[in-house]
């Protein structure tokens, strides 16, 4: 994984997948509009694309690099990856078949039925609906699409880094990003390297990189909260664990009621209707853990927008 990848992948979606992977807006906004002190804050939308995240870029690129059988795709999701893998599938006109844990929200489990996924709920977090899933791919031999940690995903989601880059105009001074496994982070450190201040946003209730930093190796953690259904990861990826360990300067941790705050700030003040993961970055902002310098250009991913609408009454 490195730049030239990144690069490559981008150009097969422009060339030949525009019409499934969205080129998501970045939106320019006065730190003050936000209510943070910096000069200007880039707000990736990535909720807006295909399958309501990041995960489409790096679940297409993976099926693209790679013979598919006959039994198609499988993967293990809290449920963004495997509306990704089930979309992208779709796009490709293969079969899916996604392990989904039972703290996976019912509205995302219902999308992946509406895109044609078969989904199998088993285990209380991600870890042991993965271990279901590998063992239903020891018996069928569908293609394995893990949820972040394998070269061609992380390789797909830096492609947003590099849309960050180009449609800003040159590189942010930092870029805020939510991990819960680490593949989204790992793309953008693998595009940015040092040229950016790249930031690990996680909530104190799912701290895989934090912990993994403070053991100085990837270790199990016990992951709840308001985001466990997308950042549920119980370690960090070791794909993203090199990468980080490379790239990203801090990891920081957020209080569920500065995530829950801002997401709610989100819909009701800017009419962003985003996942509680997506608001970790302008959280971290808000809540004043990270502050940025007053000429500072600050980039927000906000990554995605599965969520049922009823959360946010």
């Amino acid at each position: 994984m490195n730049r030239a990848a990144v690069e490559t992948a981008a150009r097969r979606f422009r060339e030949e997948h525009a019409s499934f992977i969205r080129r998501t807006p970045l939106w320019k906004v006065p730190g003050a509009m936000l209510g943070v002190q910096a000069a200007q804050v880039w707000l990736k939308l990535e909720h807006l694309q295909v399958g309501g995240s990041f995960k489409a870029r790096g679940m297409l690129n993976r099926l693209l690099s790679n013979t598919i059988p006959e039994t198609g795709v499988i993967v293990a999701s809290g449920g963004n990856a495997g509306i990704a893998t089930a979309a992208a599938a779709r796009q490709l006109g293969v079969r899916c078949e996604v392990f989904v844990p039972t703290v996976s929200s019912p509205a995302k489990q219902a999308k992946l039925r509406e895109l044609g996924a078969q989904v199998v709920v088993t285990g209380a977090v991600y870890a042991e609906a993965l271990e279901a899933c590998l063992a239903r791919q020891r018996e069928t031999g569908a293609l394995l699409t893990h949820a972040y940690d394998q070269p061609e995903v992380v390789t797909g989601a830096g492609t947003l880094a590099l849309e960050i880059e180009e449609q800003g105009g040159g590189v942010p001074d930092s870029v805020l990003v939510s991990v819960g496994g680490g593949g989204l982070i790992a793309g953008v450190a693998a595009w940015f390297e040092d040229r950016s201040r790249v930031i690990a946003l996680e909530p104190e209730l799912a701290p895989t990189l934090y912990r993994a930093r403070a053991a100085g190796e990837p270790v199990d953690v016990q992951v709840s909260g308001i985001a466990a259904d997308s950042l549920g990861a119980r370690r960090i990826g070791a794909l993203a664990w090199d990468l980080t360990g490379k790239w990203v300067r801090e990891a920081l941790l957020l209080p569920e009621e500065a995530i829950r705050e801002t997401q709610l700030w989100l819909w009701r003040e800017m009419k962003l209707a985003v996942e509680p993961a997506a608001a970790l970055p302008l959280a971290a902002l808000r809540a004043g853990l990270y502050k940025p310098a007053a000429d500072e250009r600050v980039a927000l991913v906000i990554c995605g927008a599965n969520l049922d609408p009823a959360s946010l009454a």
